[in-house]
């Protein structure tokens, strides 16, 4: 689910950058960020699951590689959301 969130929060930000209406854009920035939250939420959702379960064996196999994927989308995503603000910059 993590995975979703995180792209989803992704695909919003390049509809910010592309959006030519303000109004559009301030909704797109929005989910976005929204997303990359749920996206963080849902993270540490599943790594709790996993405790309670005690599926530690699948702790080991997955979590390296996850927290990889969830840095790369959170950063990709600040990256994204804070472009928008330095163009607008530039073109006032």
């Amino acid at each position: 689910m993590w995975l979703i969130f995180g792209l989803g929060s992704i695909i919003f930000c390049i509809l910010n950058l592309l959006s030519k209406d303000k109004t559009k854009s301030k909704y797109f920035m929005f989910l976005s960020l929204s997303l990359a939250a749920l996206t963080l939420c849902a993270f540490y959702t599943d790594g709790a699951n996993r405790i309670i379960n005690e599926d530690y064996s699948g702790l080991i196999d997955t979590f390296p590689t996850i927290s990889k994927a969830l840095w790369i989308l959170t950063l990709v995503s600040i990256f994204l959301n804070g472009l928008p603000l330095f163009i607008s910059k530039g073109r006032d």
